[in-house]
């Protein structure tokens, strides 16, 4: 039986476990920074599986080691360099849940009120567990290292990736590509979606109070509108989108606009909340200075004055060229041609990005979706969840993508 087939063999035979691990963690959901008994459940099944454990990384994470046993070839042998040798590849999967309140009815459903796995980090978490299971039984027939990467906080700033890598996650020993997986609900079970390049924008959020002098408001004369000087702000603000590079994809939207005044009393300020998104981090340097200029600016213009929190979040991730063209090869072996799609770009963001600035790395999508059991809904919906099935390719994928990118 040739490897390919063994991680298959043992996908399947570990499934319903996979599945049981879903459901505990799915019942059990914590919020970002918060995910203690998750961090706890994950090492109590990697010590189980006999893996290495680092744990109280960016204070809940945690890092599984994995080292293959089969001896390999020297770089002498092989006519290279030990720059040019990838002998250590990190599988990555975060941990944290939402506050949304669980509407589906399963016997799985969370029993934290108000907290949910309305992203599928569950399904990571379990995922990674099982492709763990997978490796630790697979020593003798691969030789590199794994790490297993079991992140924090993806859903909140500053991101738990970036706390994972400055706790030293990806050394020691050093990793030279990384692999994540995310579900999507909109492909059907069974599919896999992967893109090169540029795939998932940055994300910033803006949180910004305009402030003037309120009054009556049949006397204009003798006030400064804060509400008209916002209207003006969010008209002029959509210049940072219509007057850059059109070539380069930008979001700017504002989802929050709080005036608490009345049809005839013109309050004192105005507060806004709002995203920018972007997907080129030279671009998004350049519109951070256009909005800071016009915010000051046009509050200033009419009299008042703007305070503007500009928080920049997760950056741009960019899917490593060559590293996730030999990824969609090595899919392709393993799940066949007919069922790999080709990714659009998405503006939404990802604290996996992080890694994608510090060492080649792919991430790619796992369907979820099945229209005929009604699992249709998307993530961060009170109604999300899978179809299991997906956790019996996705286990397996994610050990033959390791153990091919390590030359196995």
């Amino acid at each position: 039986m040739d490897l390919r087939a063994k991680i298959q063999q043992k996908a399947q035979d570990i499934h319903k476990e996979v599945v049981e691990m879903r459901h505990h963690l799915h019942a059990h959901p914590e919020l970002s920074f918060q995910e203690y008994e998750t961090s706890r459940f994950v090492k109590n099944k990697l010590t189980s599986f006999g893996i290495e454990v680092q744990d109280n990384i960016a204070d809940t994470g945690l890092v599984g080691i994995v080292r293959g046993e089969k001896k390999g070839l020297t770089n002498d042998e092989q006519g290279i360099t030990n720059k040019e040798v990838r002998k250590v590849v990190a599988l990555r999967a975060d941990m944290d849940a939402l506050p949304i309140t669980e509407a589906n009815e399963v016997a799985y459903k969370s029993t934290h009120p108000g907290i949910m796995h309305a992203c599928g980090h569950d399904v990571h978490t379990s995922s990674l567990l099982g492709t763990a299971r997978i490796l630790s039984e697979l020593k003798p027939y691969f030789s590199g290292t794994i790490k297993l990467v079991f992140q924090p906080a993806e859903e909140r700033l500053p991101g738990g990736a970036s706390l994972m890598i400055k706790d030293g996650a990806l050394k020691a020993p050093d990793v030279q590509a990384i692999f994540g997986q995310h579900v999507q609900p909109q492909m059907p079970v069974g599919k896999i979606g992967i893109r090169s390049g540029m795939y998932m924008a940055s994300a910033d959020e803006i949180y910004l109070t305009i402030k003037g002098k309120g009054g009556h408001a049949a006397n204009p004369a003798a006030f400064i509108d804060p509400v008209m000087i916002t209207a003006q702000t969010l008209v002029a603000l959509q210049q940072v989108i219509s007057r850059t590079d059109p070539r380069i994809p930008s979001v700017l939207s504002f989802g929050t606009l709080r005036a608490v005044g009345a049809t005839n009393i013109i309050p004192d300020e105005v507060y806004v909340e709002g995203t920018f998104r972007c997907m080129n981090e030279e671009k998004r340097t350049y519109c951070h200075k256009l909005i800071r200029d016009i915010v000051h600016n046009t509050a200033a213009m009419y009299g008042g004055k703007a305070e503007l929190d500009l928080r920049v979040g997760y950056p741009v991730l960019f899917n490593d060229e060559k590293l996730t063209d030999d990824a969609r090869g090595f899919i392709k072996d393993y799940v066949g041609e007919e069922n790999v799609e080709e990714l659009d770009i998405w503006m939404g963001a990802e604290d996996f990005a992080y890694y994608t600035h510090e060492v080649p790395g792919c991430f790619y999508r796992l369907g979820v979706r099945n229209e005929a059991r009604g699992i249709v809904h998307g993530v961060h919906t009170p109604q999300f969840d899978i179809d299991e099935n997906a956790l019996g390719h996705s286990t397996g994928l994610m050990a033959w993508l390791a153990l091919k990118e390590l030359g196995n």
